[in-house]
């Protein structure tokens, strides 16, 4: 393996493991944003529909994540691609991940501000823990899309 291409092999390794950090730790602060009123109702994640569209799309970029993660530690680690038709796999789904990553950073900043601009701080901080989980999703998702760059790159060689 030439030291460019290891270099490339290594750096998308390391950024797809950022990704799968960020991505989960998105999930698990989603996850946990809820907010009880003084009359006992709750709020949580599930009663906006654009944070169960933020926290599906992690999920899915998750597990894509997970499925993508030994075939990089073994590219990473031997130098070689279990078979040719994981480098088209590769460049797909590196593409359409990182879109639909970026949709939902896009719906989930446009949901807390505008609910946040809309009941001015009346529901404490939940709005709040819902813009830190969208921002670590922005981070995976920035993450995603040089990883996406560096599939290209290896792609064309």
């Amino acid at each position: 393996m030439k030291k460019n291409d290891a270099i490339v092999a290594t750096s998308s390794l390391v950024l797809r493991i950022l990704t799968l950090a960020s991505l989960l730790a998105s999930i698990a602060l989603l996850v946990t944003d809820k907010i009880t009123f003084i009359d006992g109702s709750k709020v949580t994640f599930k009663d906006i529909f654009a944070y169960r569209y933020v926290l599906s799309i992690a999920s899915i970029g998750a597990c894509y994540k997970l499925l993508q993660l030994p075939f990089d530690i073994y590219y990473a680690t031997k130098g070689e691609r279990l078979n040719g038709c994981f480098l088209d796999f590769d460049f797909y789904g590196d593409k359409l991940i990182s879109l639909l990553l970026a949709t939902a950073v896009g719906a989930g900043f446009a949901v807390s501000v505008e609910f946040n601009r809309m009941v001015d701080g009346l529901v404490g901080d939940f709005f709040d823990k819902g813009n830190i989980a969208t921002f670590v999703l922005l981070v995976g998702t920035i993450c995603m899309a040089v990883v996406s760059v560096l599939s290209s790159i290896s792609r064309t060689k």
